[in-house]
């Protein structure tokens, strides 16, 4: 008799995650896209080594990412090479959806009382559009700070505020700009999706009709690169907005650049959630060769 097969627990963020190591030179534009495409590549080899139980070749590869500089000269690539590599300042386009426009002529003063809460997941830096902004109370975190105004915080460790607190500790926008993508494990990347709502503030439905509130609030601003969804073998846009749906979001914005795909998923609560037992397994969607593996998988 065949004994039944156990589901793989999910791993912390920071599980597969290399040491940072000591601050080196700026780098050059090119050396930049090269360190960032090498340490994606070996992120990706040590989940399969850590996944399957090969602990020689987890070592191996977290002795290369460590001899390229770990995880902190990964972020510094990430900082100097915003332009190129992570299409600039992605708060820069949410600042544009936020803009009194897209409030309907309201302006972003008159929604609710103070700031809107943020929480900003794989903060680098402080000083983003939305940052500067001013309407924003913005908590930032990363695996690996660094600056000390960014919390060194696992997102899937963070103590999910209980309902009676919600309201204080909970948050209008959670950021997710080019995180999901660094997670290496599809379903992984399903629970982080699924995790964020435990984090938005409740809305009531007279707040939602109200002119003076934004629409599409609390909701979620997620950042991926555009192969992800547009070259995948398993996920494309359909899909995408079928698992965001099924969570009980509704696309409210979406802007497609050369190198990045951004969205604005408003959240409109448990009720609205459709088909929320749905599970979404690795698919092939689009067959062919030059394609992706990345997807997103929801148990």
């Amino acid at each position: 008799m065949t004994a039944k097969r156990k589901r793989k627990k999910s791993h912390l963020l920071s599980h597969t995650r290399p040491p940072a190591a000591s601050q080196t030179p700026s780098l050059s534009s090119q050396a930049t896209r090269s360190l960032i495409r090498r340490h994606h590549t070996l992120q990706k080899q040590l989940h399969t080594a850590v996944a399957t139980g090969d602990i020689l070749a987890a070592e191996s590869i977290r002795a290369q990412l460590a001899a390229s500089g770990g995880l902190q000269k990964y972020q510094e690539a990430s900082i100097q090479g915003q332009s190129a590599e992570r299409g600039g300042d992605t708060s820069k386009v949410l600042m544009e959806w936020m803009n009194p426009m897209s409030l309907g002529g309201s302006s972003i003063g008159s929604i609710r009382s103070g700031k809107l809460r943020m929480l900003e997941v794989g903060a680098l830096k402080i000083d983003n559009a939305c940052s500067r902004s001013g309407i924003f109370e913005v908590t930032r975190i990363d695996l690996h700070s660094q600056h000390p105004d960014i919390q060194t915080k696992d997102f899937m460790e963070m103590p999910i505020p209980p309902k009676e607190t919600l309201e204080k500790d909970g948050f209008d926008i959670v950021s997710l700009s080019l995180v999901v993508n660094y997670v290496g494990d599809a379903v992984e990347r399903g629970d982080m999706l699924k995790r964020v709502s435990s984090f938005l503030r409740s809305y009531q439905e007279t707040e939602k009709a109200d002119k003076t509130s934004h629409p599409t609030l609390p909701a979620l601003f997620l950042v991926l690169p555009a192969p992800c969804v547009m070259n995948s073998r398993y996920l494309d846009e359909e899909r995408l907005e079928a698992i965001m749906t099924s969570l009980g979001y509704a696309k409210a914005r979406r802007k497609l650049s050369k190198k990045l795909v951004y969205y604005l998923w408003g959240y409109e609560g448990v009720r609205a959630r459709k088909g929320r037992d749905i599970v979404f397994k690795k698919q092939e969607i689009r067959p062919g060769g030059q394609k992706n593996n990345f997807t997103i998988v929801l148990q």
